[in-house]
């Protein structure tokens, strides 16, 4: 019965964006939903950007097993990304009517710039949608017992997601956002009341509870390299995730940049406040049946919130379950996927293909889609890494090498070129030697230890970044080697020139195009 109410929900969903779908009639439709949707739904697609899989499994299973310190970087650092994001995009970037971050790279730089932050935004998709995918995959194996493995509920998870994705894109998106969000929502919360009453003394009982455990201990020790560690991941991901191309398309596809604005702030607010019902479920089902779900701990932490609502609630309450979380999977992996395919086709593709009309640019991103889906599916049946592992990981190729560049082209005037590309590279270098430092070679742990740096100490991200901001400056105020023909403008000259182009005004009074 649950796996047909499963199904059945499925198939609504697909019906859905495939509705939605029908809006799509070019490019811009497809990557920012024709700059068209309106408050409640910008509030629901920003909540649905963070509160998927890792928010429902990854998180839970983080807090019950390492406390609040351990979920530094999601839910804190994630919803300051996007409060940061939403004020970014929105006051800077939404006047210049762009598809992609790639763009701005472009117009504030290079191509050279575009091309190589937009790798680095492709590449860190890999690992935060292989996640979603993977969370598919342990949904289907759950609900029917094991008679799907994992594997092949994730096959079947990607094939679900791509359909409506391709056809619809961030209309699709935007709409099942909207619907799952309410799914969601009510549906954890239920879960949330049925399962506080099956432990002695209720929701009082569990929270005193995990604060005799020690579980809502936030901070760390009085110890450098602990705090240094603790700050690294909330800035790797509270940074990182700011220049990424899904905050990018869900905050500006707004109708007005003060809806974006506020739908941001509105959205970030809620998933911070949403982030805990599921912290909450999985540590009361240690207190349900400790003999069954502590040895969990040890195996499979993600595990313990399935099992317990499996077998210890009623079926009304598993189909509820279930449907929320379907719907939080499906709606963060849906424009997760969107957005390294559009990015991708409008930033690296459409260069060699200048000419290119928009219909059949359309499809070049539809292509793009089904690429990078099969990539992610190849990443997510081959990784050994579990949910939160993969989406924390993810941000810190473009934490190194896209945010420095990003940040600089919006709020210093003097960043160029030659000091984006410095940036990129130094990052980028610099991060992964010390990884390399850390992981490979014979004497390669002593001497991080050594050095203070990898799991004890600083984070190598943090190195990246670090260099990452020596290079954009030295760079920029050096003699110009790289670029020096052709400045980059800076940020209110590319929002003049973008009014203009708005309002249609003659190319002799808009001035150089």
């Amino acid at each position: 019965m649950l796996l047909w109410f499963v199904i059945l929900y499925l198939m609504v969903s697909v019906g859905i964006g495939l509705i939605a779908a029908t809006r799509v009639h070019s490019a811009k439709d497809y990557a920012v939903a024709g700059r068209s949707l309106p408050l409640p739904v910008v509030t629901a697609t920003v909540f649905a950007t963070w509160f998927g899989a890792e928010a429902v499994f990854g998180v839970s299973a983080t807090f019950v097993k390492e406390g609040l310190g351990g979920v530094v970087a999601d839910p804190f650092g994630s919803s300051l990304c996007l409060i940061l994001a939403g004020i970014l995009f929105s006051r800077y970037l939404y006047k210049l009517n762009i598809l992609t971050l790639g763009d701005f790279y472009r117009m504030r730089y290079s191509r050279a710039v575009e091309v190589i932050t937009t790798l680095c935004i492709v590449a860190s998709y890999l690992g935060w949608v292989a996640a979603q995918i993977k969370a598919l995959g342990l949904i289907f194996y759950v609900v029917t017992d094991g008679a799907v493995s994992q594997n092949t509920g994730m096959i079947l998870g990607a094939a679900i997601v791509l359909t409506y994705t391709t056809f619809g894109g961030m209309f699709s998106v935007a709409i099942l956002d909207f619907v799952q969000m309410a799914v969601s929502m009510s549906g954890l919360l239920f879960i949330a009341w049925l399962v506080s009453g099956k432990v002695e003394g209720g929701s009082a009982a569990i929270v005193t509870h995990a604060v005799d455990a020690g579980k809502l201990k936030f901070f760390p020790d009085a110890d450098l390299m602990k705090w240094v560690t603790f700050l690294g991941a909330w800035v790797t991901m509270m940074l990182g995730s700011i220049p990424q191309q899904d905050v990018f398309q869900r905050v500006t596809s707004a109708k007005t940049a003060k809806i974006a604005l506020s739908g941001s702030i509105l959205g970030a607010s809620i998933y911070f406040c949403f982030t805990f019902v599921p912290m909450f479920i999985a540590y009361s089902a240690t207190l349900i049946d400790p003999t069954q779900f502590n040895p969990m701990l040890e195996s499979d932490t993600q595990l313990i919130l399935p099992t317990l609502v499996l077998q210890h609630t009623p079926l009304v309450a598993q189909v509820f379950f279930f449907g929320a979380v379907l719907s939080a999977i499906m709606s963060c992996s849906s424009a997760t996927l969107l957005a390294p395919s559009v990015t991708f086709a409008e930033n690296v593709v459409k260069g060699f293909f200048p000419r290119m009309g928009d219909h059949r640019f359309l499809w070049v991103m539809r292509a793009c889609l089904v690429g990078f889906a099969a990539m992610v599916l190849m990443v997510a049946l081959n990784s050994e890494s579990s949910i939160f592992e993969m989406v924390e990981n993810a941000y810190k190729v473009t934490l190194a090498g896209a945010f420095v560049p990003l940040l600089a082209g919006i709020l210093w005037k003097r960043a160029t070129t030659q000091g984006a590309l410095a940036a990129i590279f130094g990052g980028l270098i610099s991060w992964l030697m010390v990884e390399v430092l850390i992981s490979g070679g014979e004497g390669g742990g002593e001497y991080a230890y050594a050095l203070m740096i990898g799991e004890e100490g600083v984070p190598p991200q943090l190195i990246g970044l670090a260099v990452s901001a020596i290079g954009m400056v030295a760079g920029s105020l050096l003699p110009q080697w790289v670029g020096h023909r052709k400045p980059g403008k800076p940020l209110h000259e590319l929002q003049h020139h973008a009014a203009m182009e708005t309002h249609h005004v003659p190319e002799h009074h808009a001035g150089h195009h």
